[in-house]
């Protein structure tokens, strides 16, 4: 019998759904099977873990002559007469009944932040044939799920359609210099780096050896990372620069994948890229279709022992149990309990004190809920329990002050009920200069945060149906800027030092 959690989605228990696993590693078409069977469906949606990939997806439909639906946290763009939908997986409705479902990248359950997100598609969407792709990583608990809500299912494992191989030597060979590097670094490689500092001083220092290079890392909105994207596809950047970011899905026509190192912080501490990180990033290399194989390969040789293992060890997830958020109905029952309106004491005991008697679901971390709560506890005590929960939920990171600083003024305007409207747009957004670069892309952030509180409270956020225009103008900036900028201090001592601190 299904856990009380999975009767919540009433639309999808109606239904005597079936899954469709298809699982394997990048390049194994495995959402191009899906996709097929979306394409001729009278309905459905296409559930994605990045704003870009549903933004590739109903452009790839429209183009078929299939109108679809763009719907995310920030935006709704509607087409007449659609009855296809693509949207992140936050934004699954799960009222509304179709013939079709993909949930994309399904080995995403195991994101402590996210993962509640796939649990609800999975058990939730309300649909007939539901498409589940992405690694194998996590199927034990999701087939047991499957199996509780006495509903059926099929796998189909598929494999590379291209091989995939490791270099013998790496890049810098034995001894890193620069000498060794730049003659070979060839068309079409992505050199990976873990932070926006490693991209941009990467990419400055290939811009000084002459190569064309595009940019891609987690600051830069959808619409910039879509460009650079696409200059990279198109071949008007021979080299690539980007984080992990691209693992999750992104197409790109890349030959060789070049780990710039094999630790990246994961916001607590360094550490070492598991086995599902290193394959999904690896895996990007080789492209079927436009080449023939793949390959992979470190600055350091030390590092090819660890990626080897990673790409050969087996990745199943030691996940056993889904997890799942908590909803609002259950913080309202707490709060009536507790006698308390600060939702941070609802948040904190629910973490601390309940416990989900089921063989198949879990508490997902509330963490960084807490954390957002605690402030919305402080600077809006008289705030609804219903408005503040909104507010945790808000897309922001509390450890960026400037984002933090603006995410308190949104807030502030609820409280007093004052409109806000945008952000006047600073005169250098139609400048030349790269020095404003990382304040463009600050204020891309914000008019995220302000469009998707736009859906949210529309009689203080007014001016939501401008934001498209404005990030437009910010998108731009960032572009020119990232073709221009010279990167950290003297990028050839800041190249130097990434690649000798090993040494």
């Amino acid at each position: 019998m299904a856990h009380r959690y999975a009767k919540t989605f009433t639309q999808a228990r109606m239904l005597k759904r079936h899954h469709h696993f298809f699982l394997g590693p990048t390049n194994s078409g495995k959402t191009y099977q899906a996709l097929i069977a979306l394409e001729n469906a009278k309905s459905g949606v296409y559930l994605a873990p990045l704003r870009l990939l549903a933004m590739e997806i109903r452009d790839r439909l429209v183009a078929l002559g299939v109108p679809c639906n763009l719907i995310t946290g920030e935006e709704r763009v509607l087409m007449a007469g659609a009855q296809h939908t693509a949207s992140t997986i936050e934004m699954m409705n799960p009222s509304s009944v179709v013939e079709v479902a993909i949930i994309d990248e399904i080995q995403m359950l195991q994101d402590s932040d996210r993962g509640s997100a796939w649990t609800a598609a999975l058990v939730g969407v309300p649909a007939s044939q539901v498409f589940i792709c992405g690694s194998t990583a996590v199927t034990a608990p999701c087939v047991a799920a499957i199996i509780a809500m006495d509903e059926t299912y099929e796998i189909t494992l598929l494999s590379r359609k291209t091989p995939l191989i490791l270099e013998d030597e790496s890049i810098c060979g034995k001894h890193y210099s620069r000498q060794k590097l730049k003659p070979k670094l060839q068309k079409g490689d992505a050199i990976i780096a873990f932070s926006r500092k490693d991209v941009l001083t990467f990419s400055a220092r290939l811009r000084q050896w002459g190569f064309t290079v595009a940019s891609i890392y987690g600051a830069l909105s959808p619409e910039v990372r879509r460009a650079e994207s696409e200059r990279f596809s198109l071949g008007k950047a021979d080299v690539l620069v980007a984080t992990d970011a691209i693992g999750m899905g992104l197409n790109l026509p890349i030959r060789r994948v070049i780990f710039s190192s094999i630790y990246k912080f994961d916001g607590l501490a360094s550490r070492q890229l598991n086995s599902t990180e290193v394959r999904q990033i690896a895996g990007r290399a080789g492209r079927f279709g436009i080449y023939d194989t793949g390959y992979i390969n470190v600055f350091e040789c030390d590092e090819l022992i660890h990626i080897e293992h990673m790409l050969t060890t087996d990745d199943t997830s030691n996940l056993t149990k889904l997890p799942i958020n908590i909803s609002f109905g259950q913080i309202e029952s707490i709060s009536q309990k507790l006698h308390t309106r600060k939702i941070a004491e609802v948040l904190t005991y629910h973490q601390q004190r309940v416990r989900i008697d089921s063989e198949l679901f879990t508490q997902t971390s509330l963490n960084t809920q807490i954390a957002q709560a605690i402030l919305v506890d402080e600077h809006a005590p008289t705030m609804s329990l219903k408005d503040k929960f909104i507010f945790i939920c808000a897309p922001i990171s509390l450890s960026v002050a400037f984002e933090k600083d603006y995410y308190l003024l949104c807030l502030q305007s609820v409280v007093t009920s004052q409109i806000r409207r945008l952000p006047t747009p600073p005169s250098w957004l139609e400048s030349d200069s790269p020095k404003h670069l990382e304040t463009a892309e600050l204020l891309s952030h914000n008019l995220s945060l302000y469009a998707w509180l736009s859906f949210k409270f529309a009689d203080i956020f007014v001016d939501g149906g401008e934001v498209r225009l404005y990030r437009q103008r910010v998108s731009r900036y960032i572009e020119s800027a990232l073709l221009t900028q010279k990167g950290y201090g003297d990028t050839t001592r800041e190249v130097d030092y990434l690649m000798l601190k090993r040494y």
